[in-house]
This record gives C-alpha cells, structure tokens and sequence, in this order.
C-alpha cells in the first residue's frame, strides 16, 4: 500500500551558488559521511559531476521527507538520510539512526529515482508501507 509520494526539483545553479557562500560546509550539512567522500572524489575529477551529485541528493532527500510527510523536521535530518546505490547503479535510501528507528517502527520501504541535466536534478520517492501476506 502506498504510504506517501515525494517529488522534487533542484537548480544546480542554486546548489553552486550556496557551495561558493558557504564552501565545503554546505556540503558536509547535506551529504552523510559516505556520501561526502564521493562528492570529494567526483569534485577533485570532474567538478561538474561533483556539483550535479550535490544537487541530485539534495533533491532526493527532499522528496523522501515530502514522501514521508515530515518536512525537514525531526526524525528527518538530511545526514541520516543517505542515497547510496546497489551495485547496479539504482540509487537506494538508507537510512540511520533515529529516522531508520522511526521509518522501521512503521514498517516503511522506499523507492527513489534520481535525474540530472546540465541545469535541474530531479527526484521522485515513493514509500510503501509493508504488508503482511
């Protein structure tokens, strides 16, 4: 059954501008730790990429809170809310701490996709609450 739907729509331009007033500490506030190294690794090679990886997590966060219903408000923190990847490439949510304590409690599973062009990343989430058969 689903639980709820989240969408969002980033302006990397928007994301830029905040990384250059704020430097790396905009980032660290977004990404969780595993996260942040990647954003490192991408930024040092390809800085465009590493700016488009920003964004694209900021957005997915956003739509998983819209999803969830919470808002940016606790348990929801952008840290303890991570967009990993299988080894696949599908992006994944995983989550941490009281926000995993929270989405487990209600038996919640997530779906998220993730896009990006050279101006916008875009996300879509939707959580399923489980059912037992």
């Amino acid at each position: 059954m689903i639980y709820g739907l989240g969408t969002d729509i980033c302006d990397v331009r928007r994301i830029r501008v905040s990384l250059e007033r704020h430097g790396e500490r905009f980032a660290r506030r977004i990404l969780s730790d595993a996260e942040l190294a990647t954003w490192r690794m991408r930024s040092a090679r390809w800085p465009e990429r590493g700016m488009r990886y920003l964004a694209t997590r900021f957005s997915a966060k956003e739509a998983f809170s819209k999803a969830v219903g919470l808002g940016m408000r606790m348990p929801m923190t952008w840290r303890q809310c991570e967009i990993g990847k299988l080894a696949s490439g599908q992006p994944v949510i995983v989550l941490h701490g009281a926000l995993k304590e929270w989405f487990d409690a209600r038996g919640l599973s997530a779906h998220v996709s993730v896009t990006d062009e050279t101006d916008y990343a875009a996300s879509f989430v939707v959580v399923e609450k489980k059912t037992s058969e």
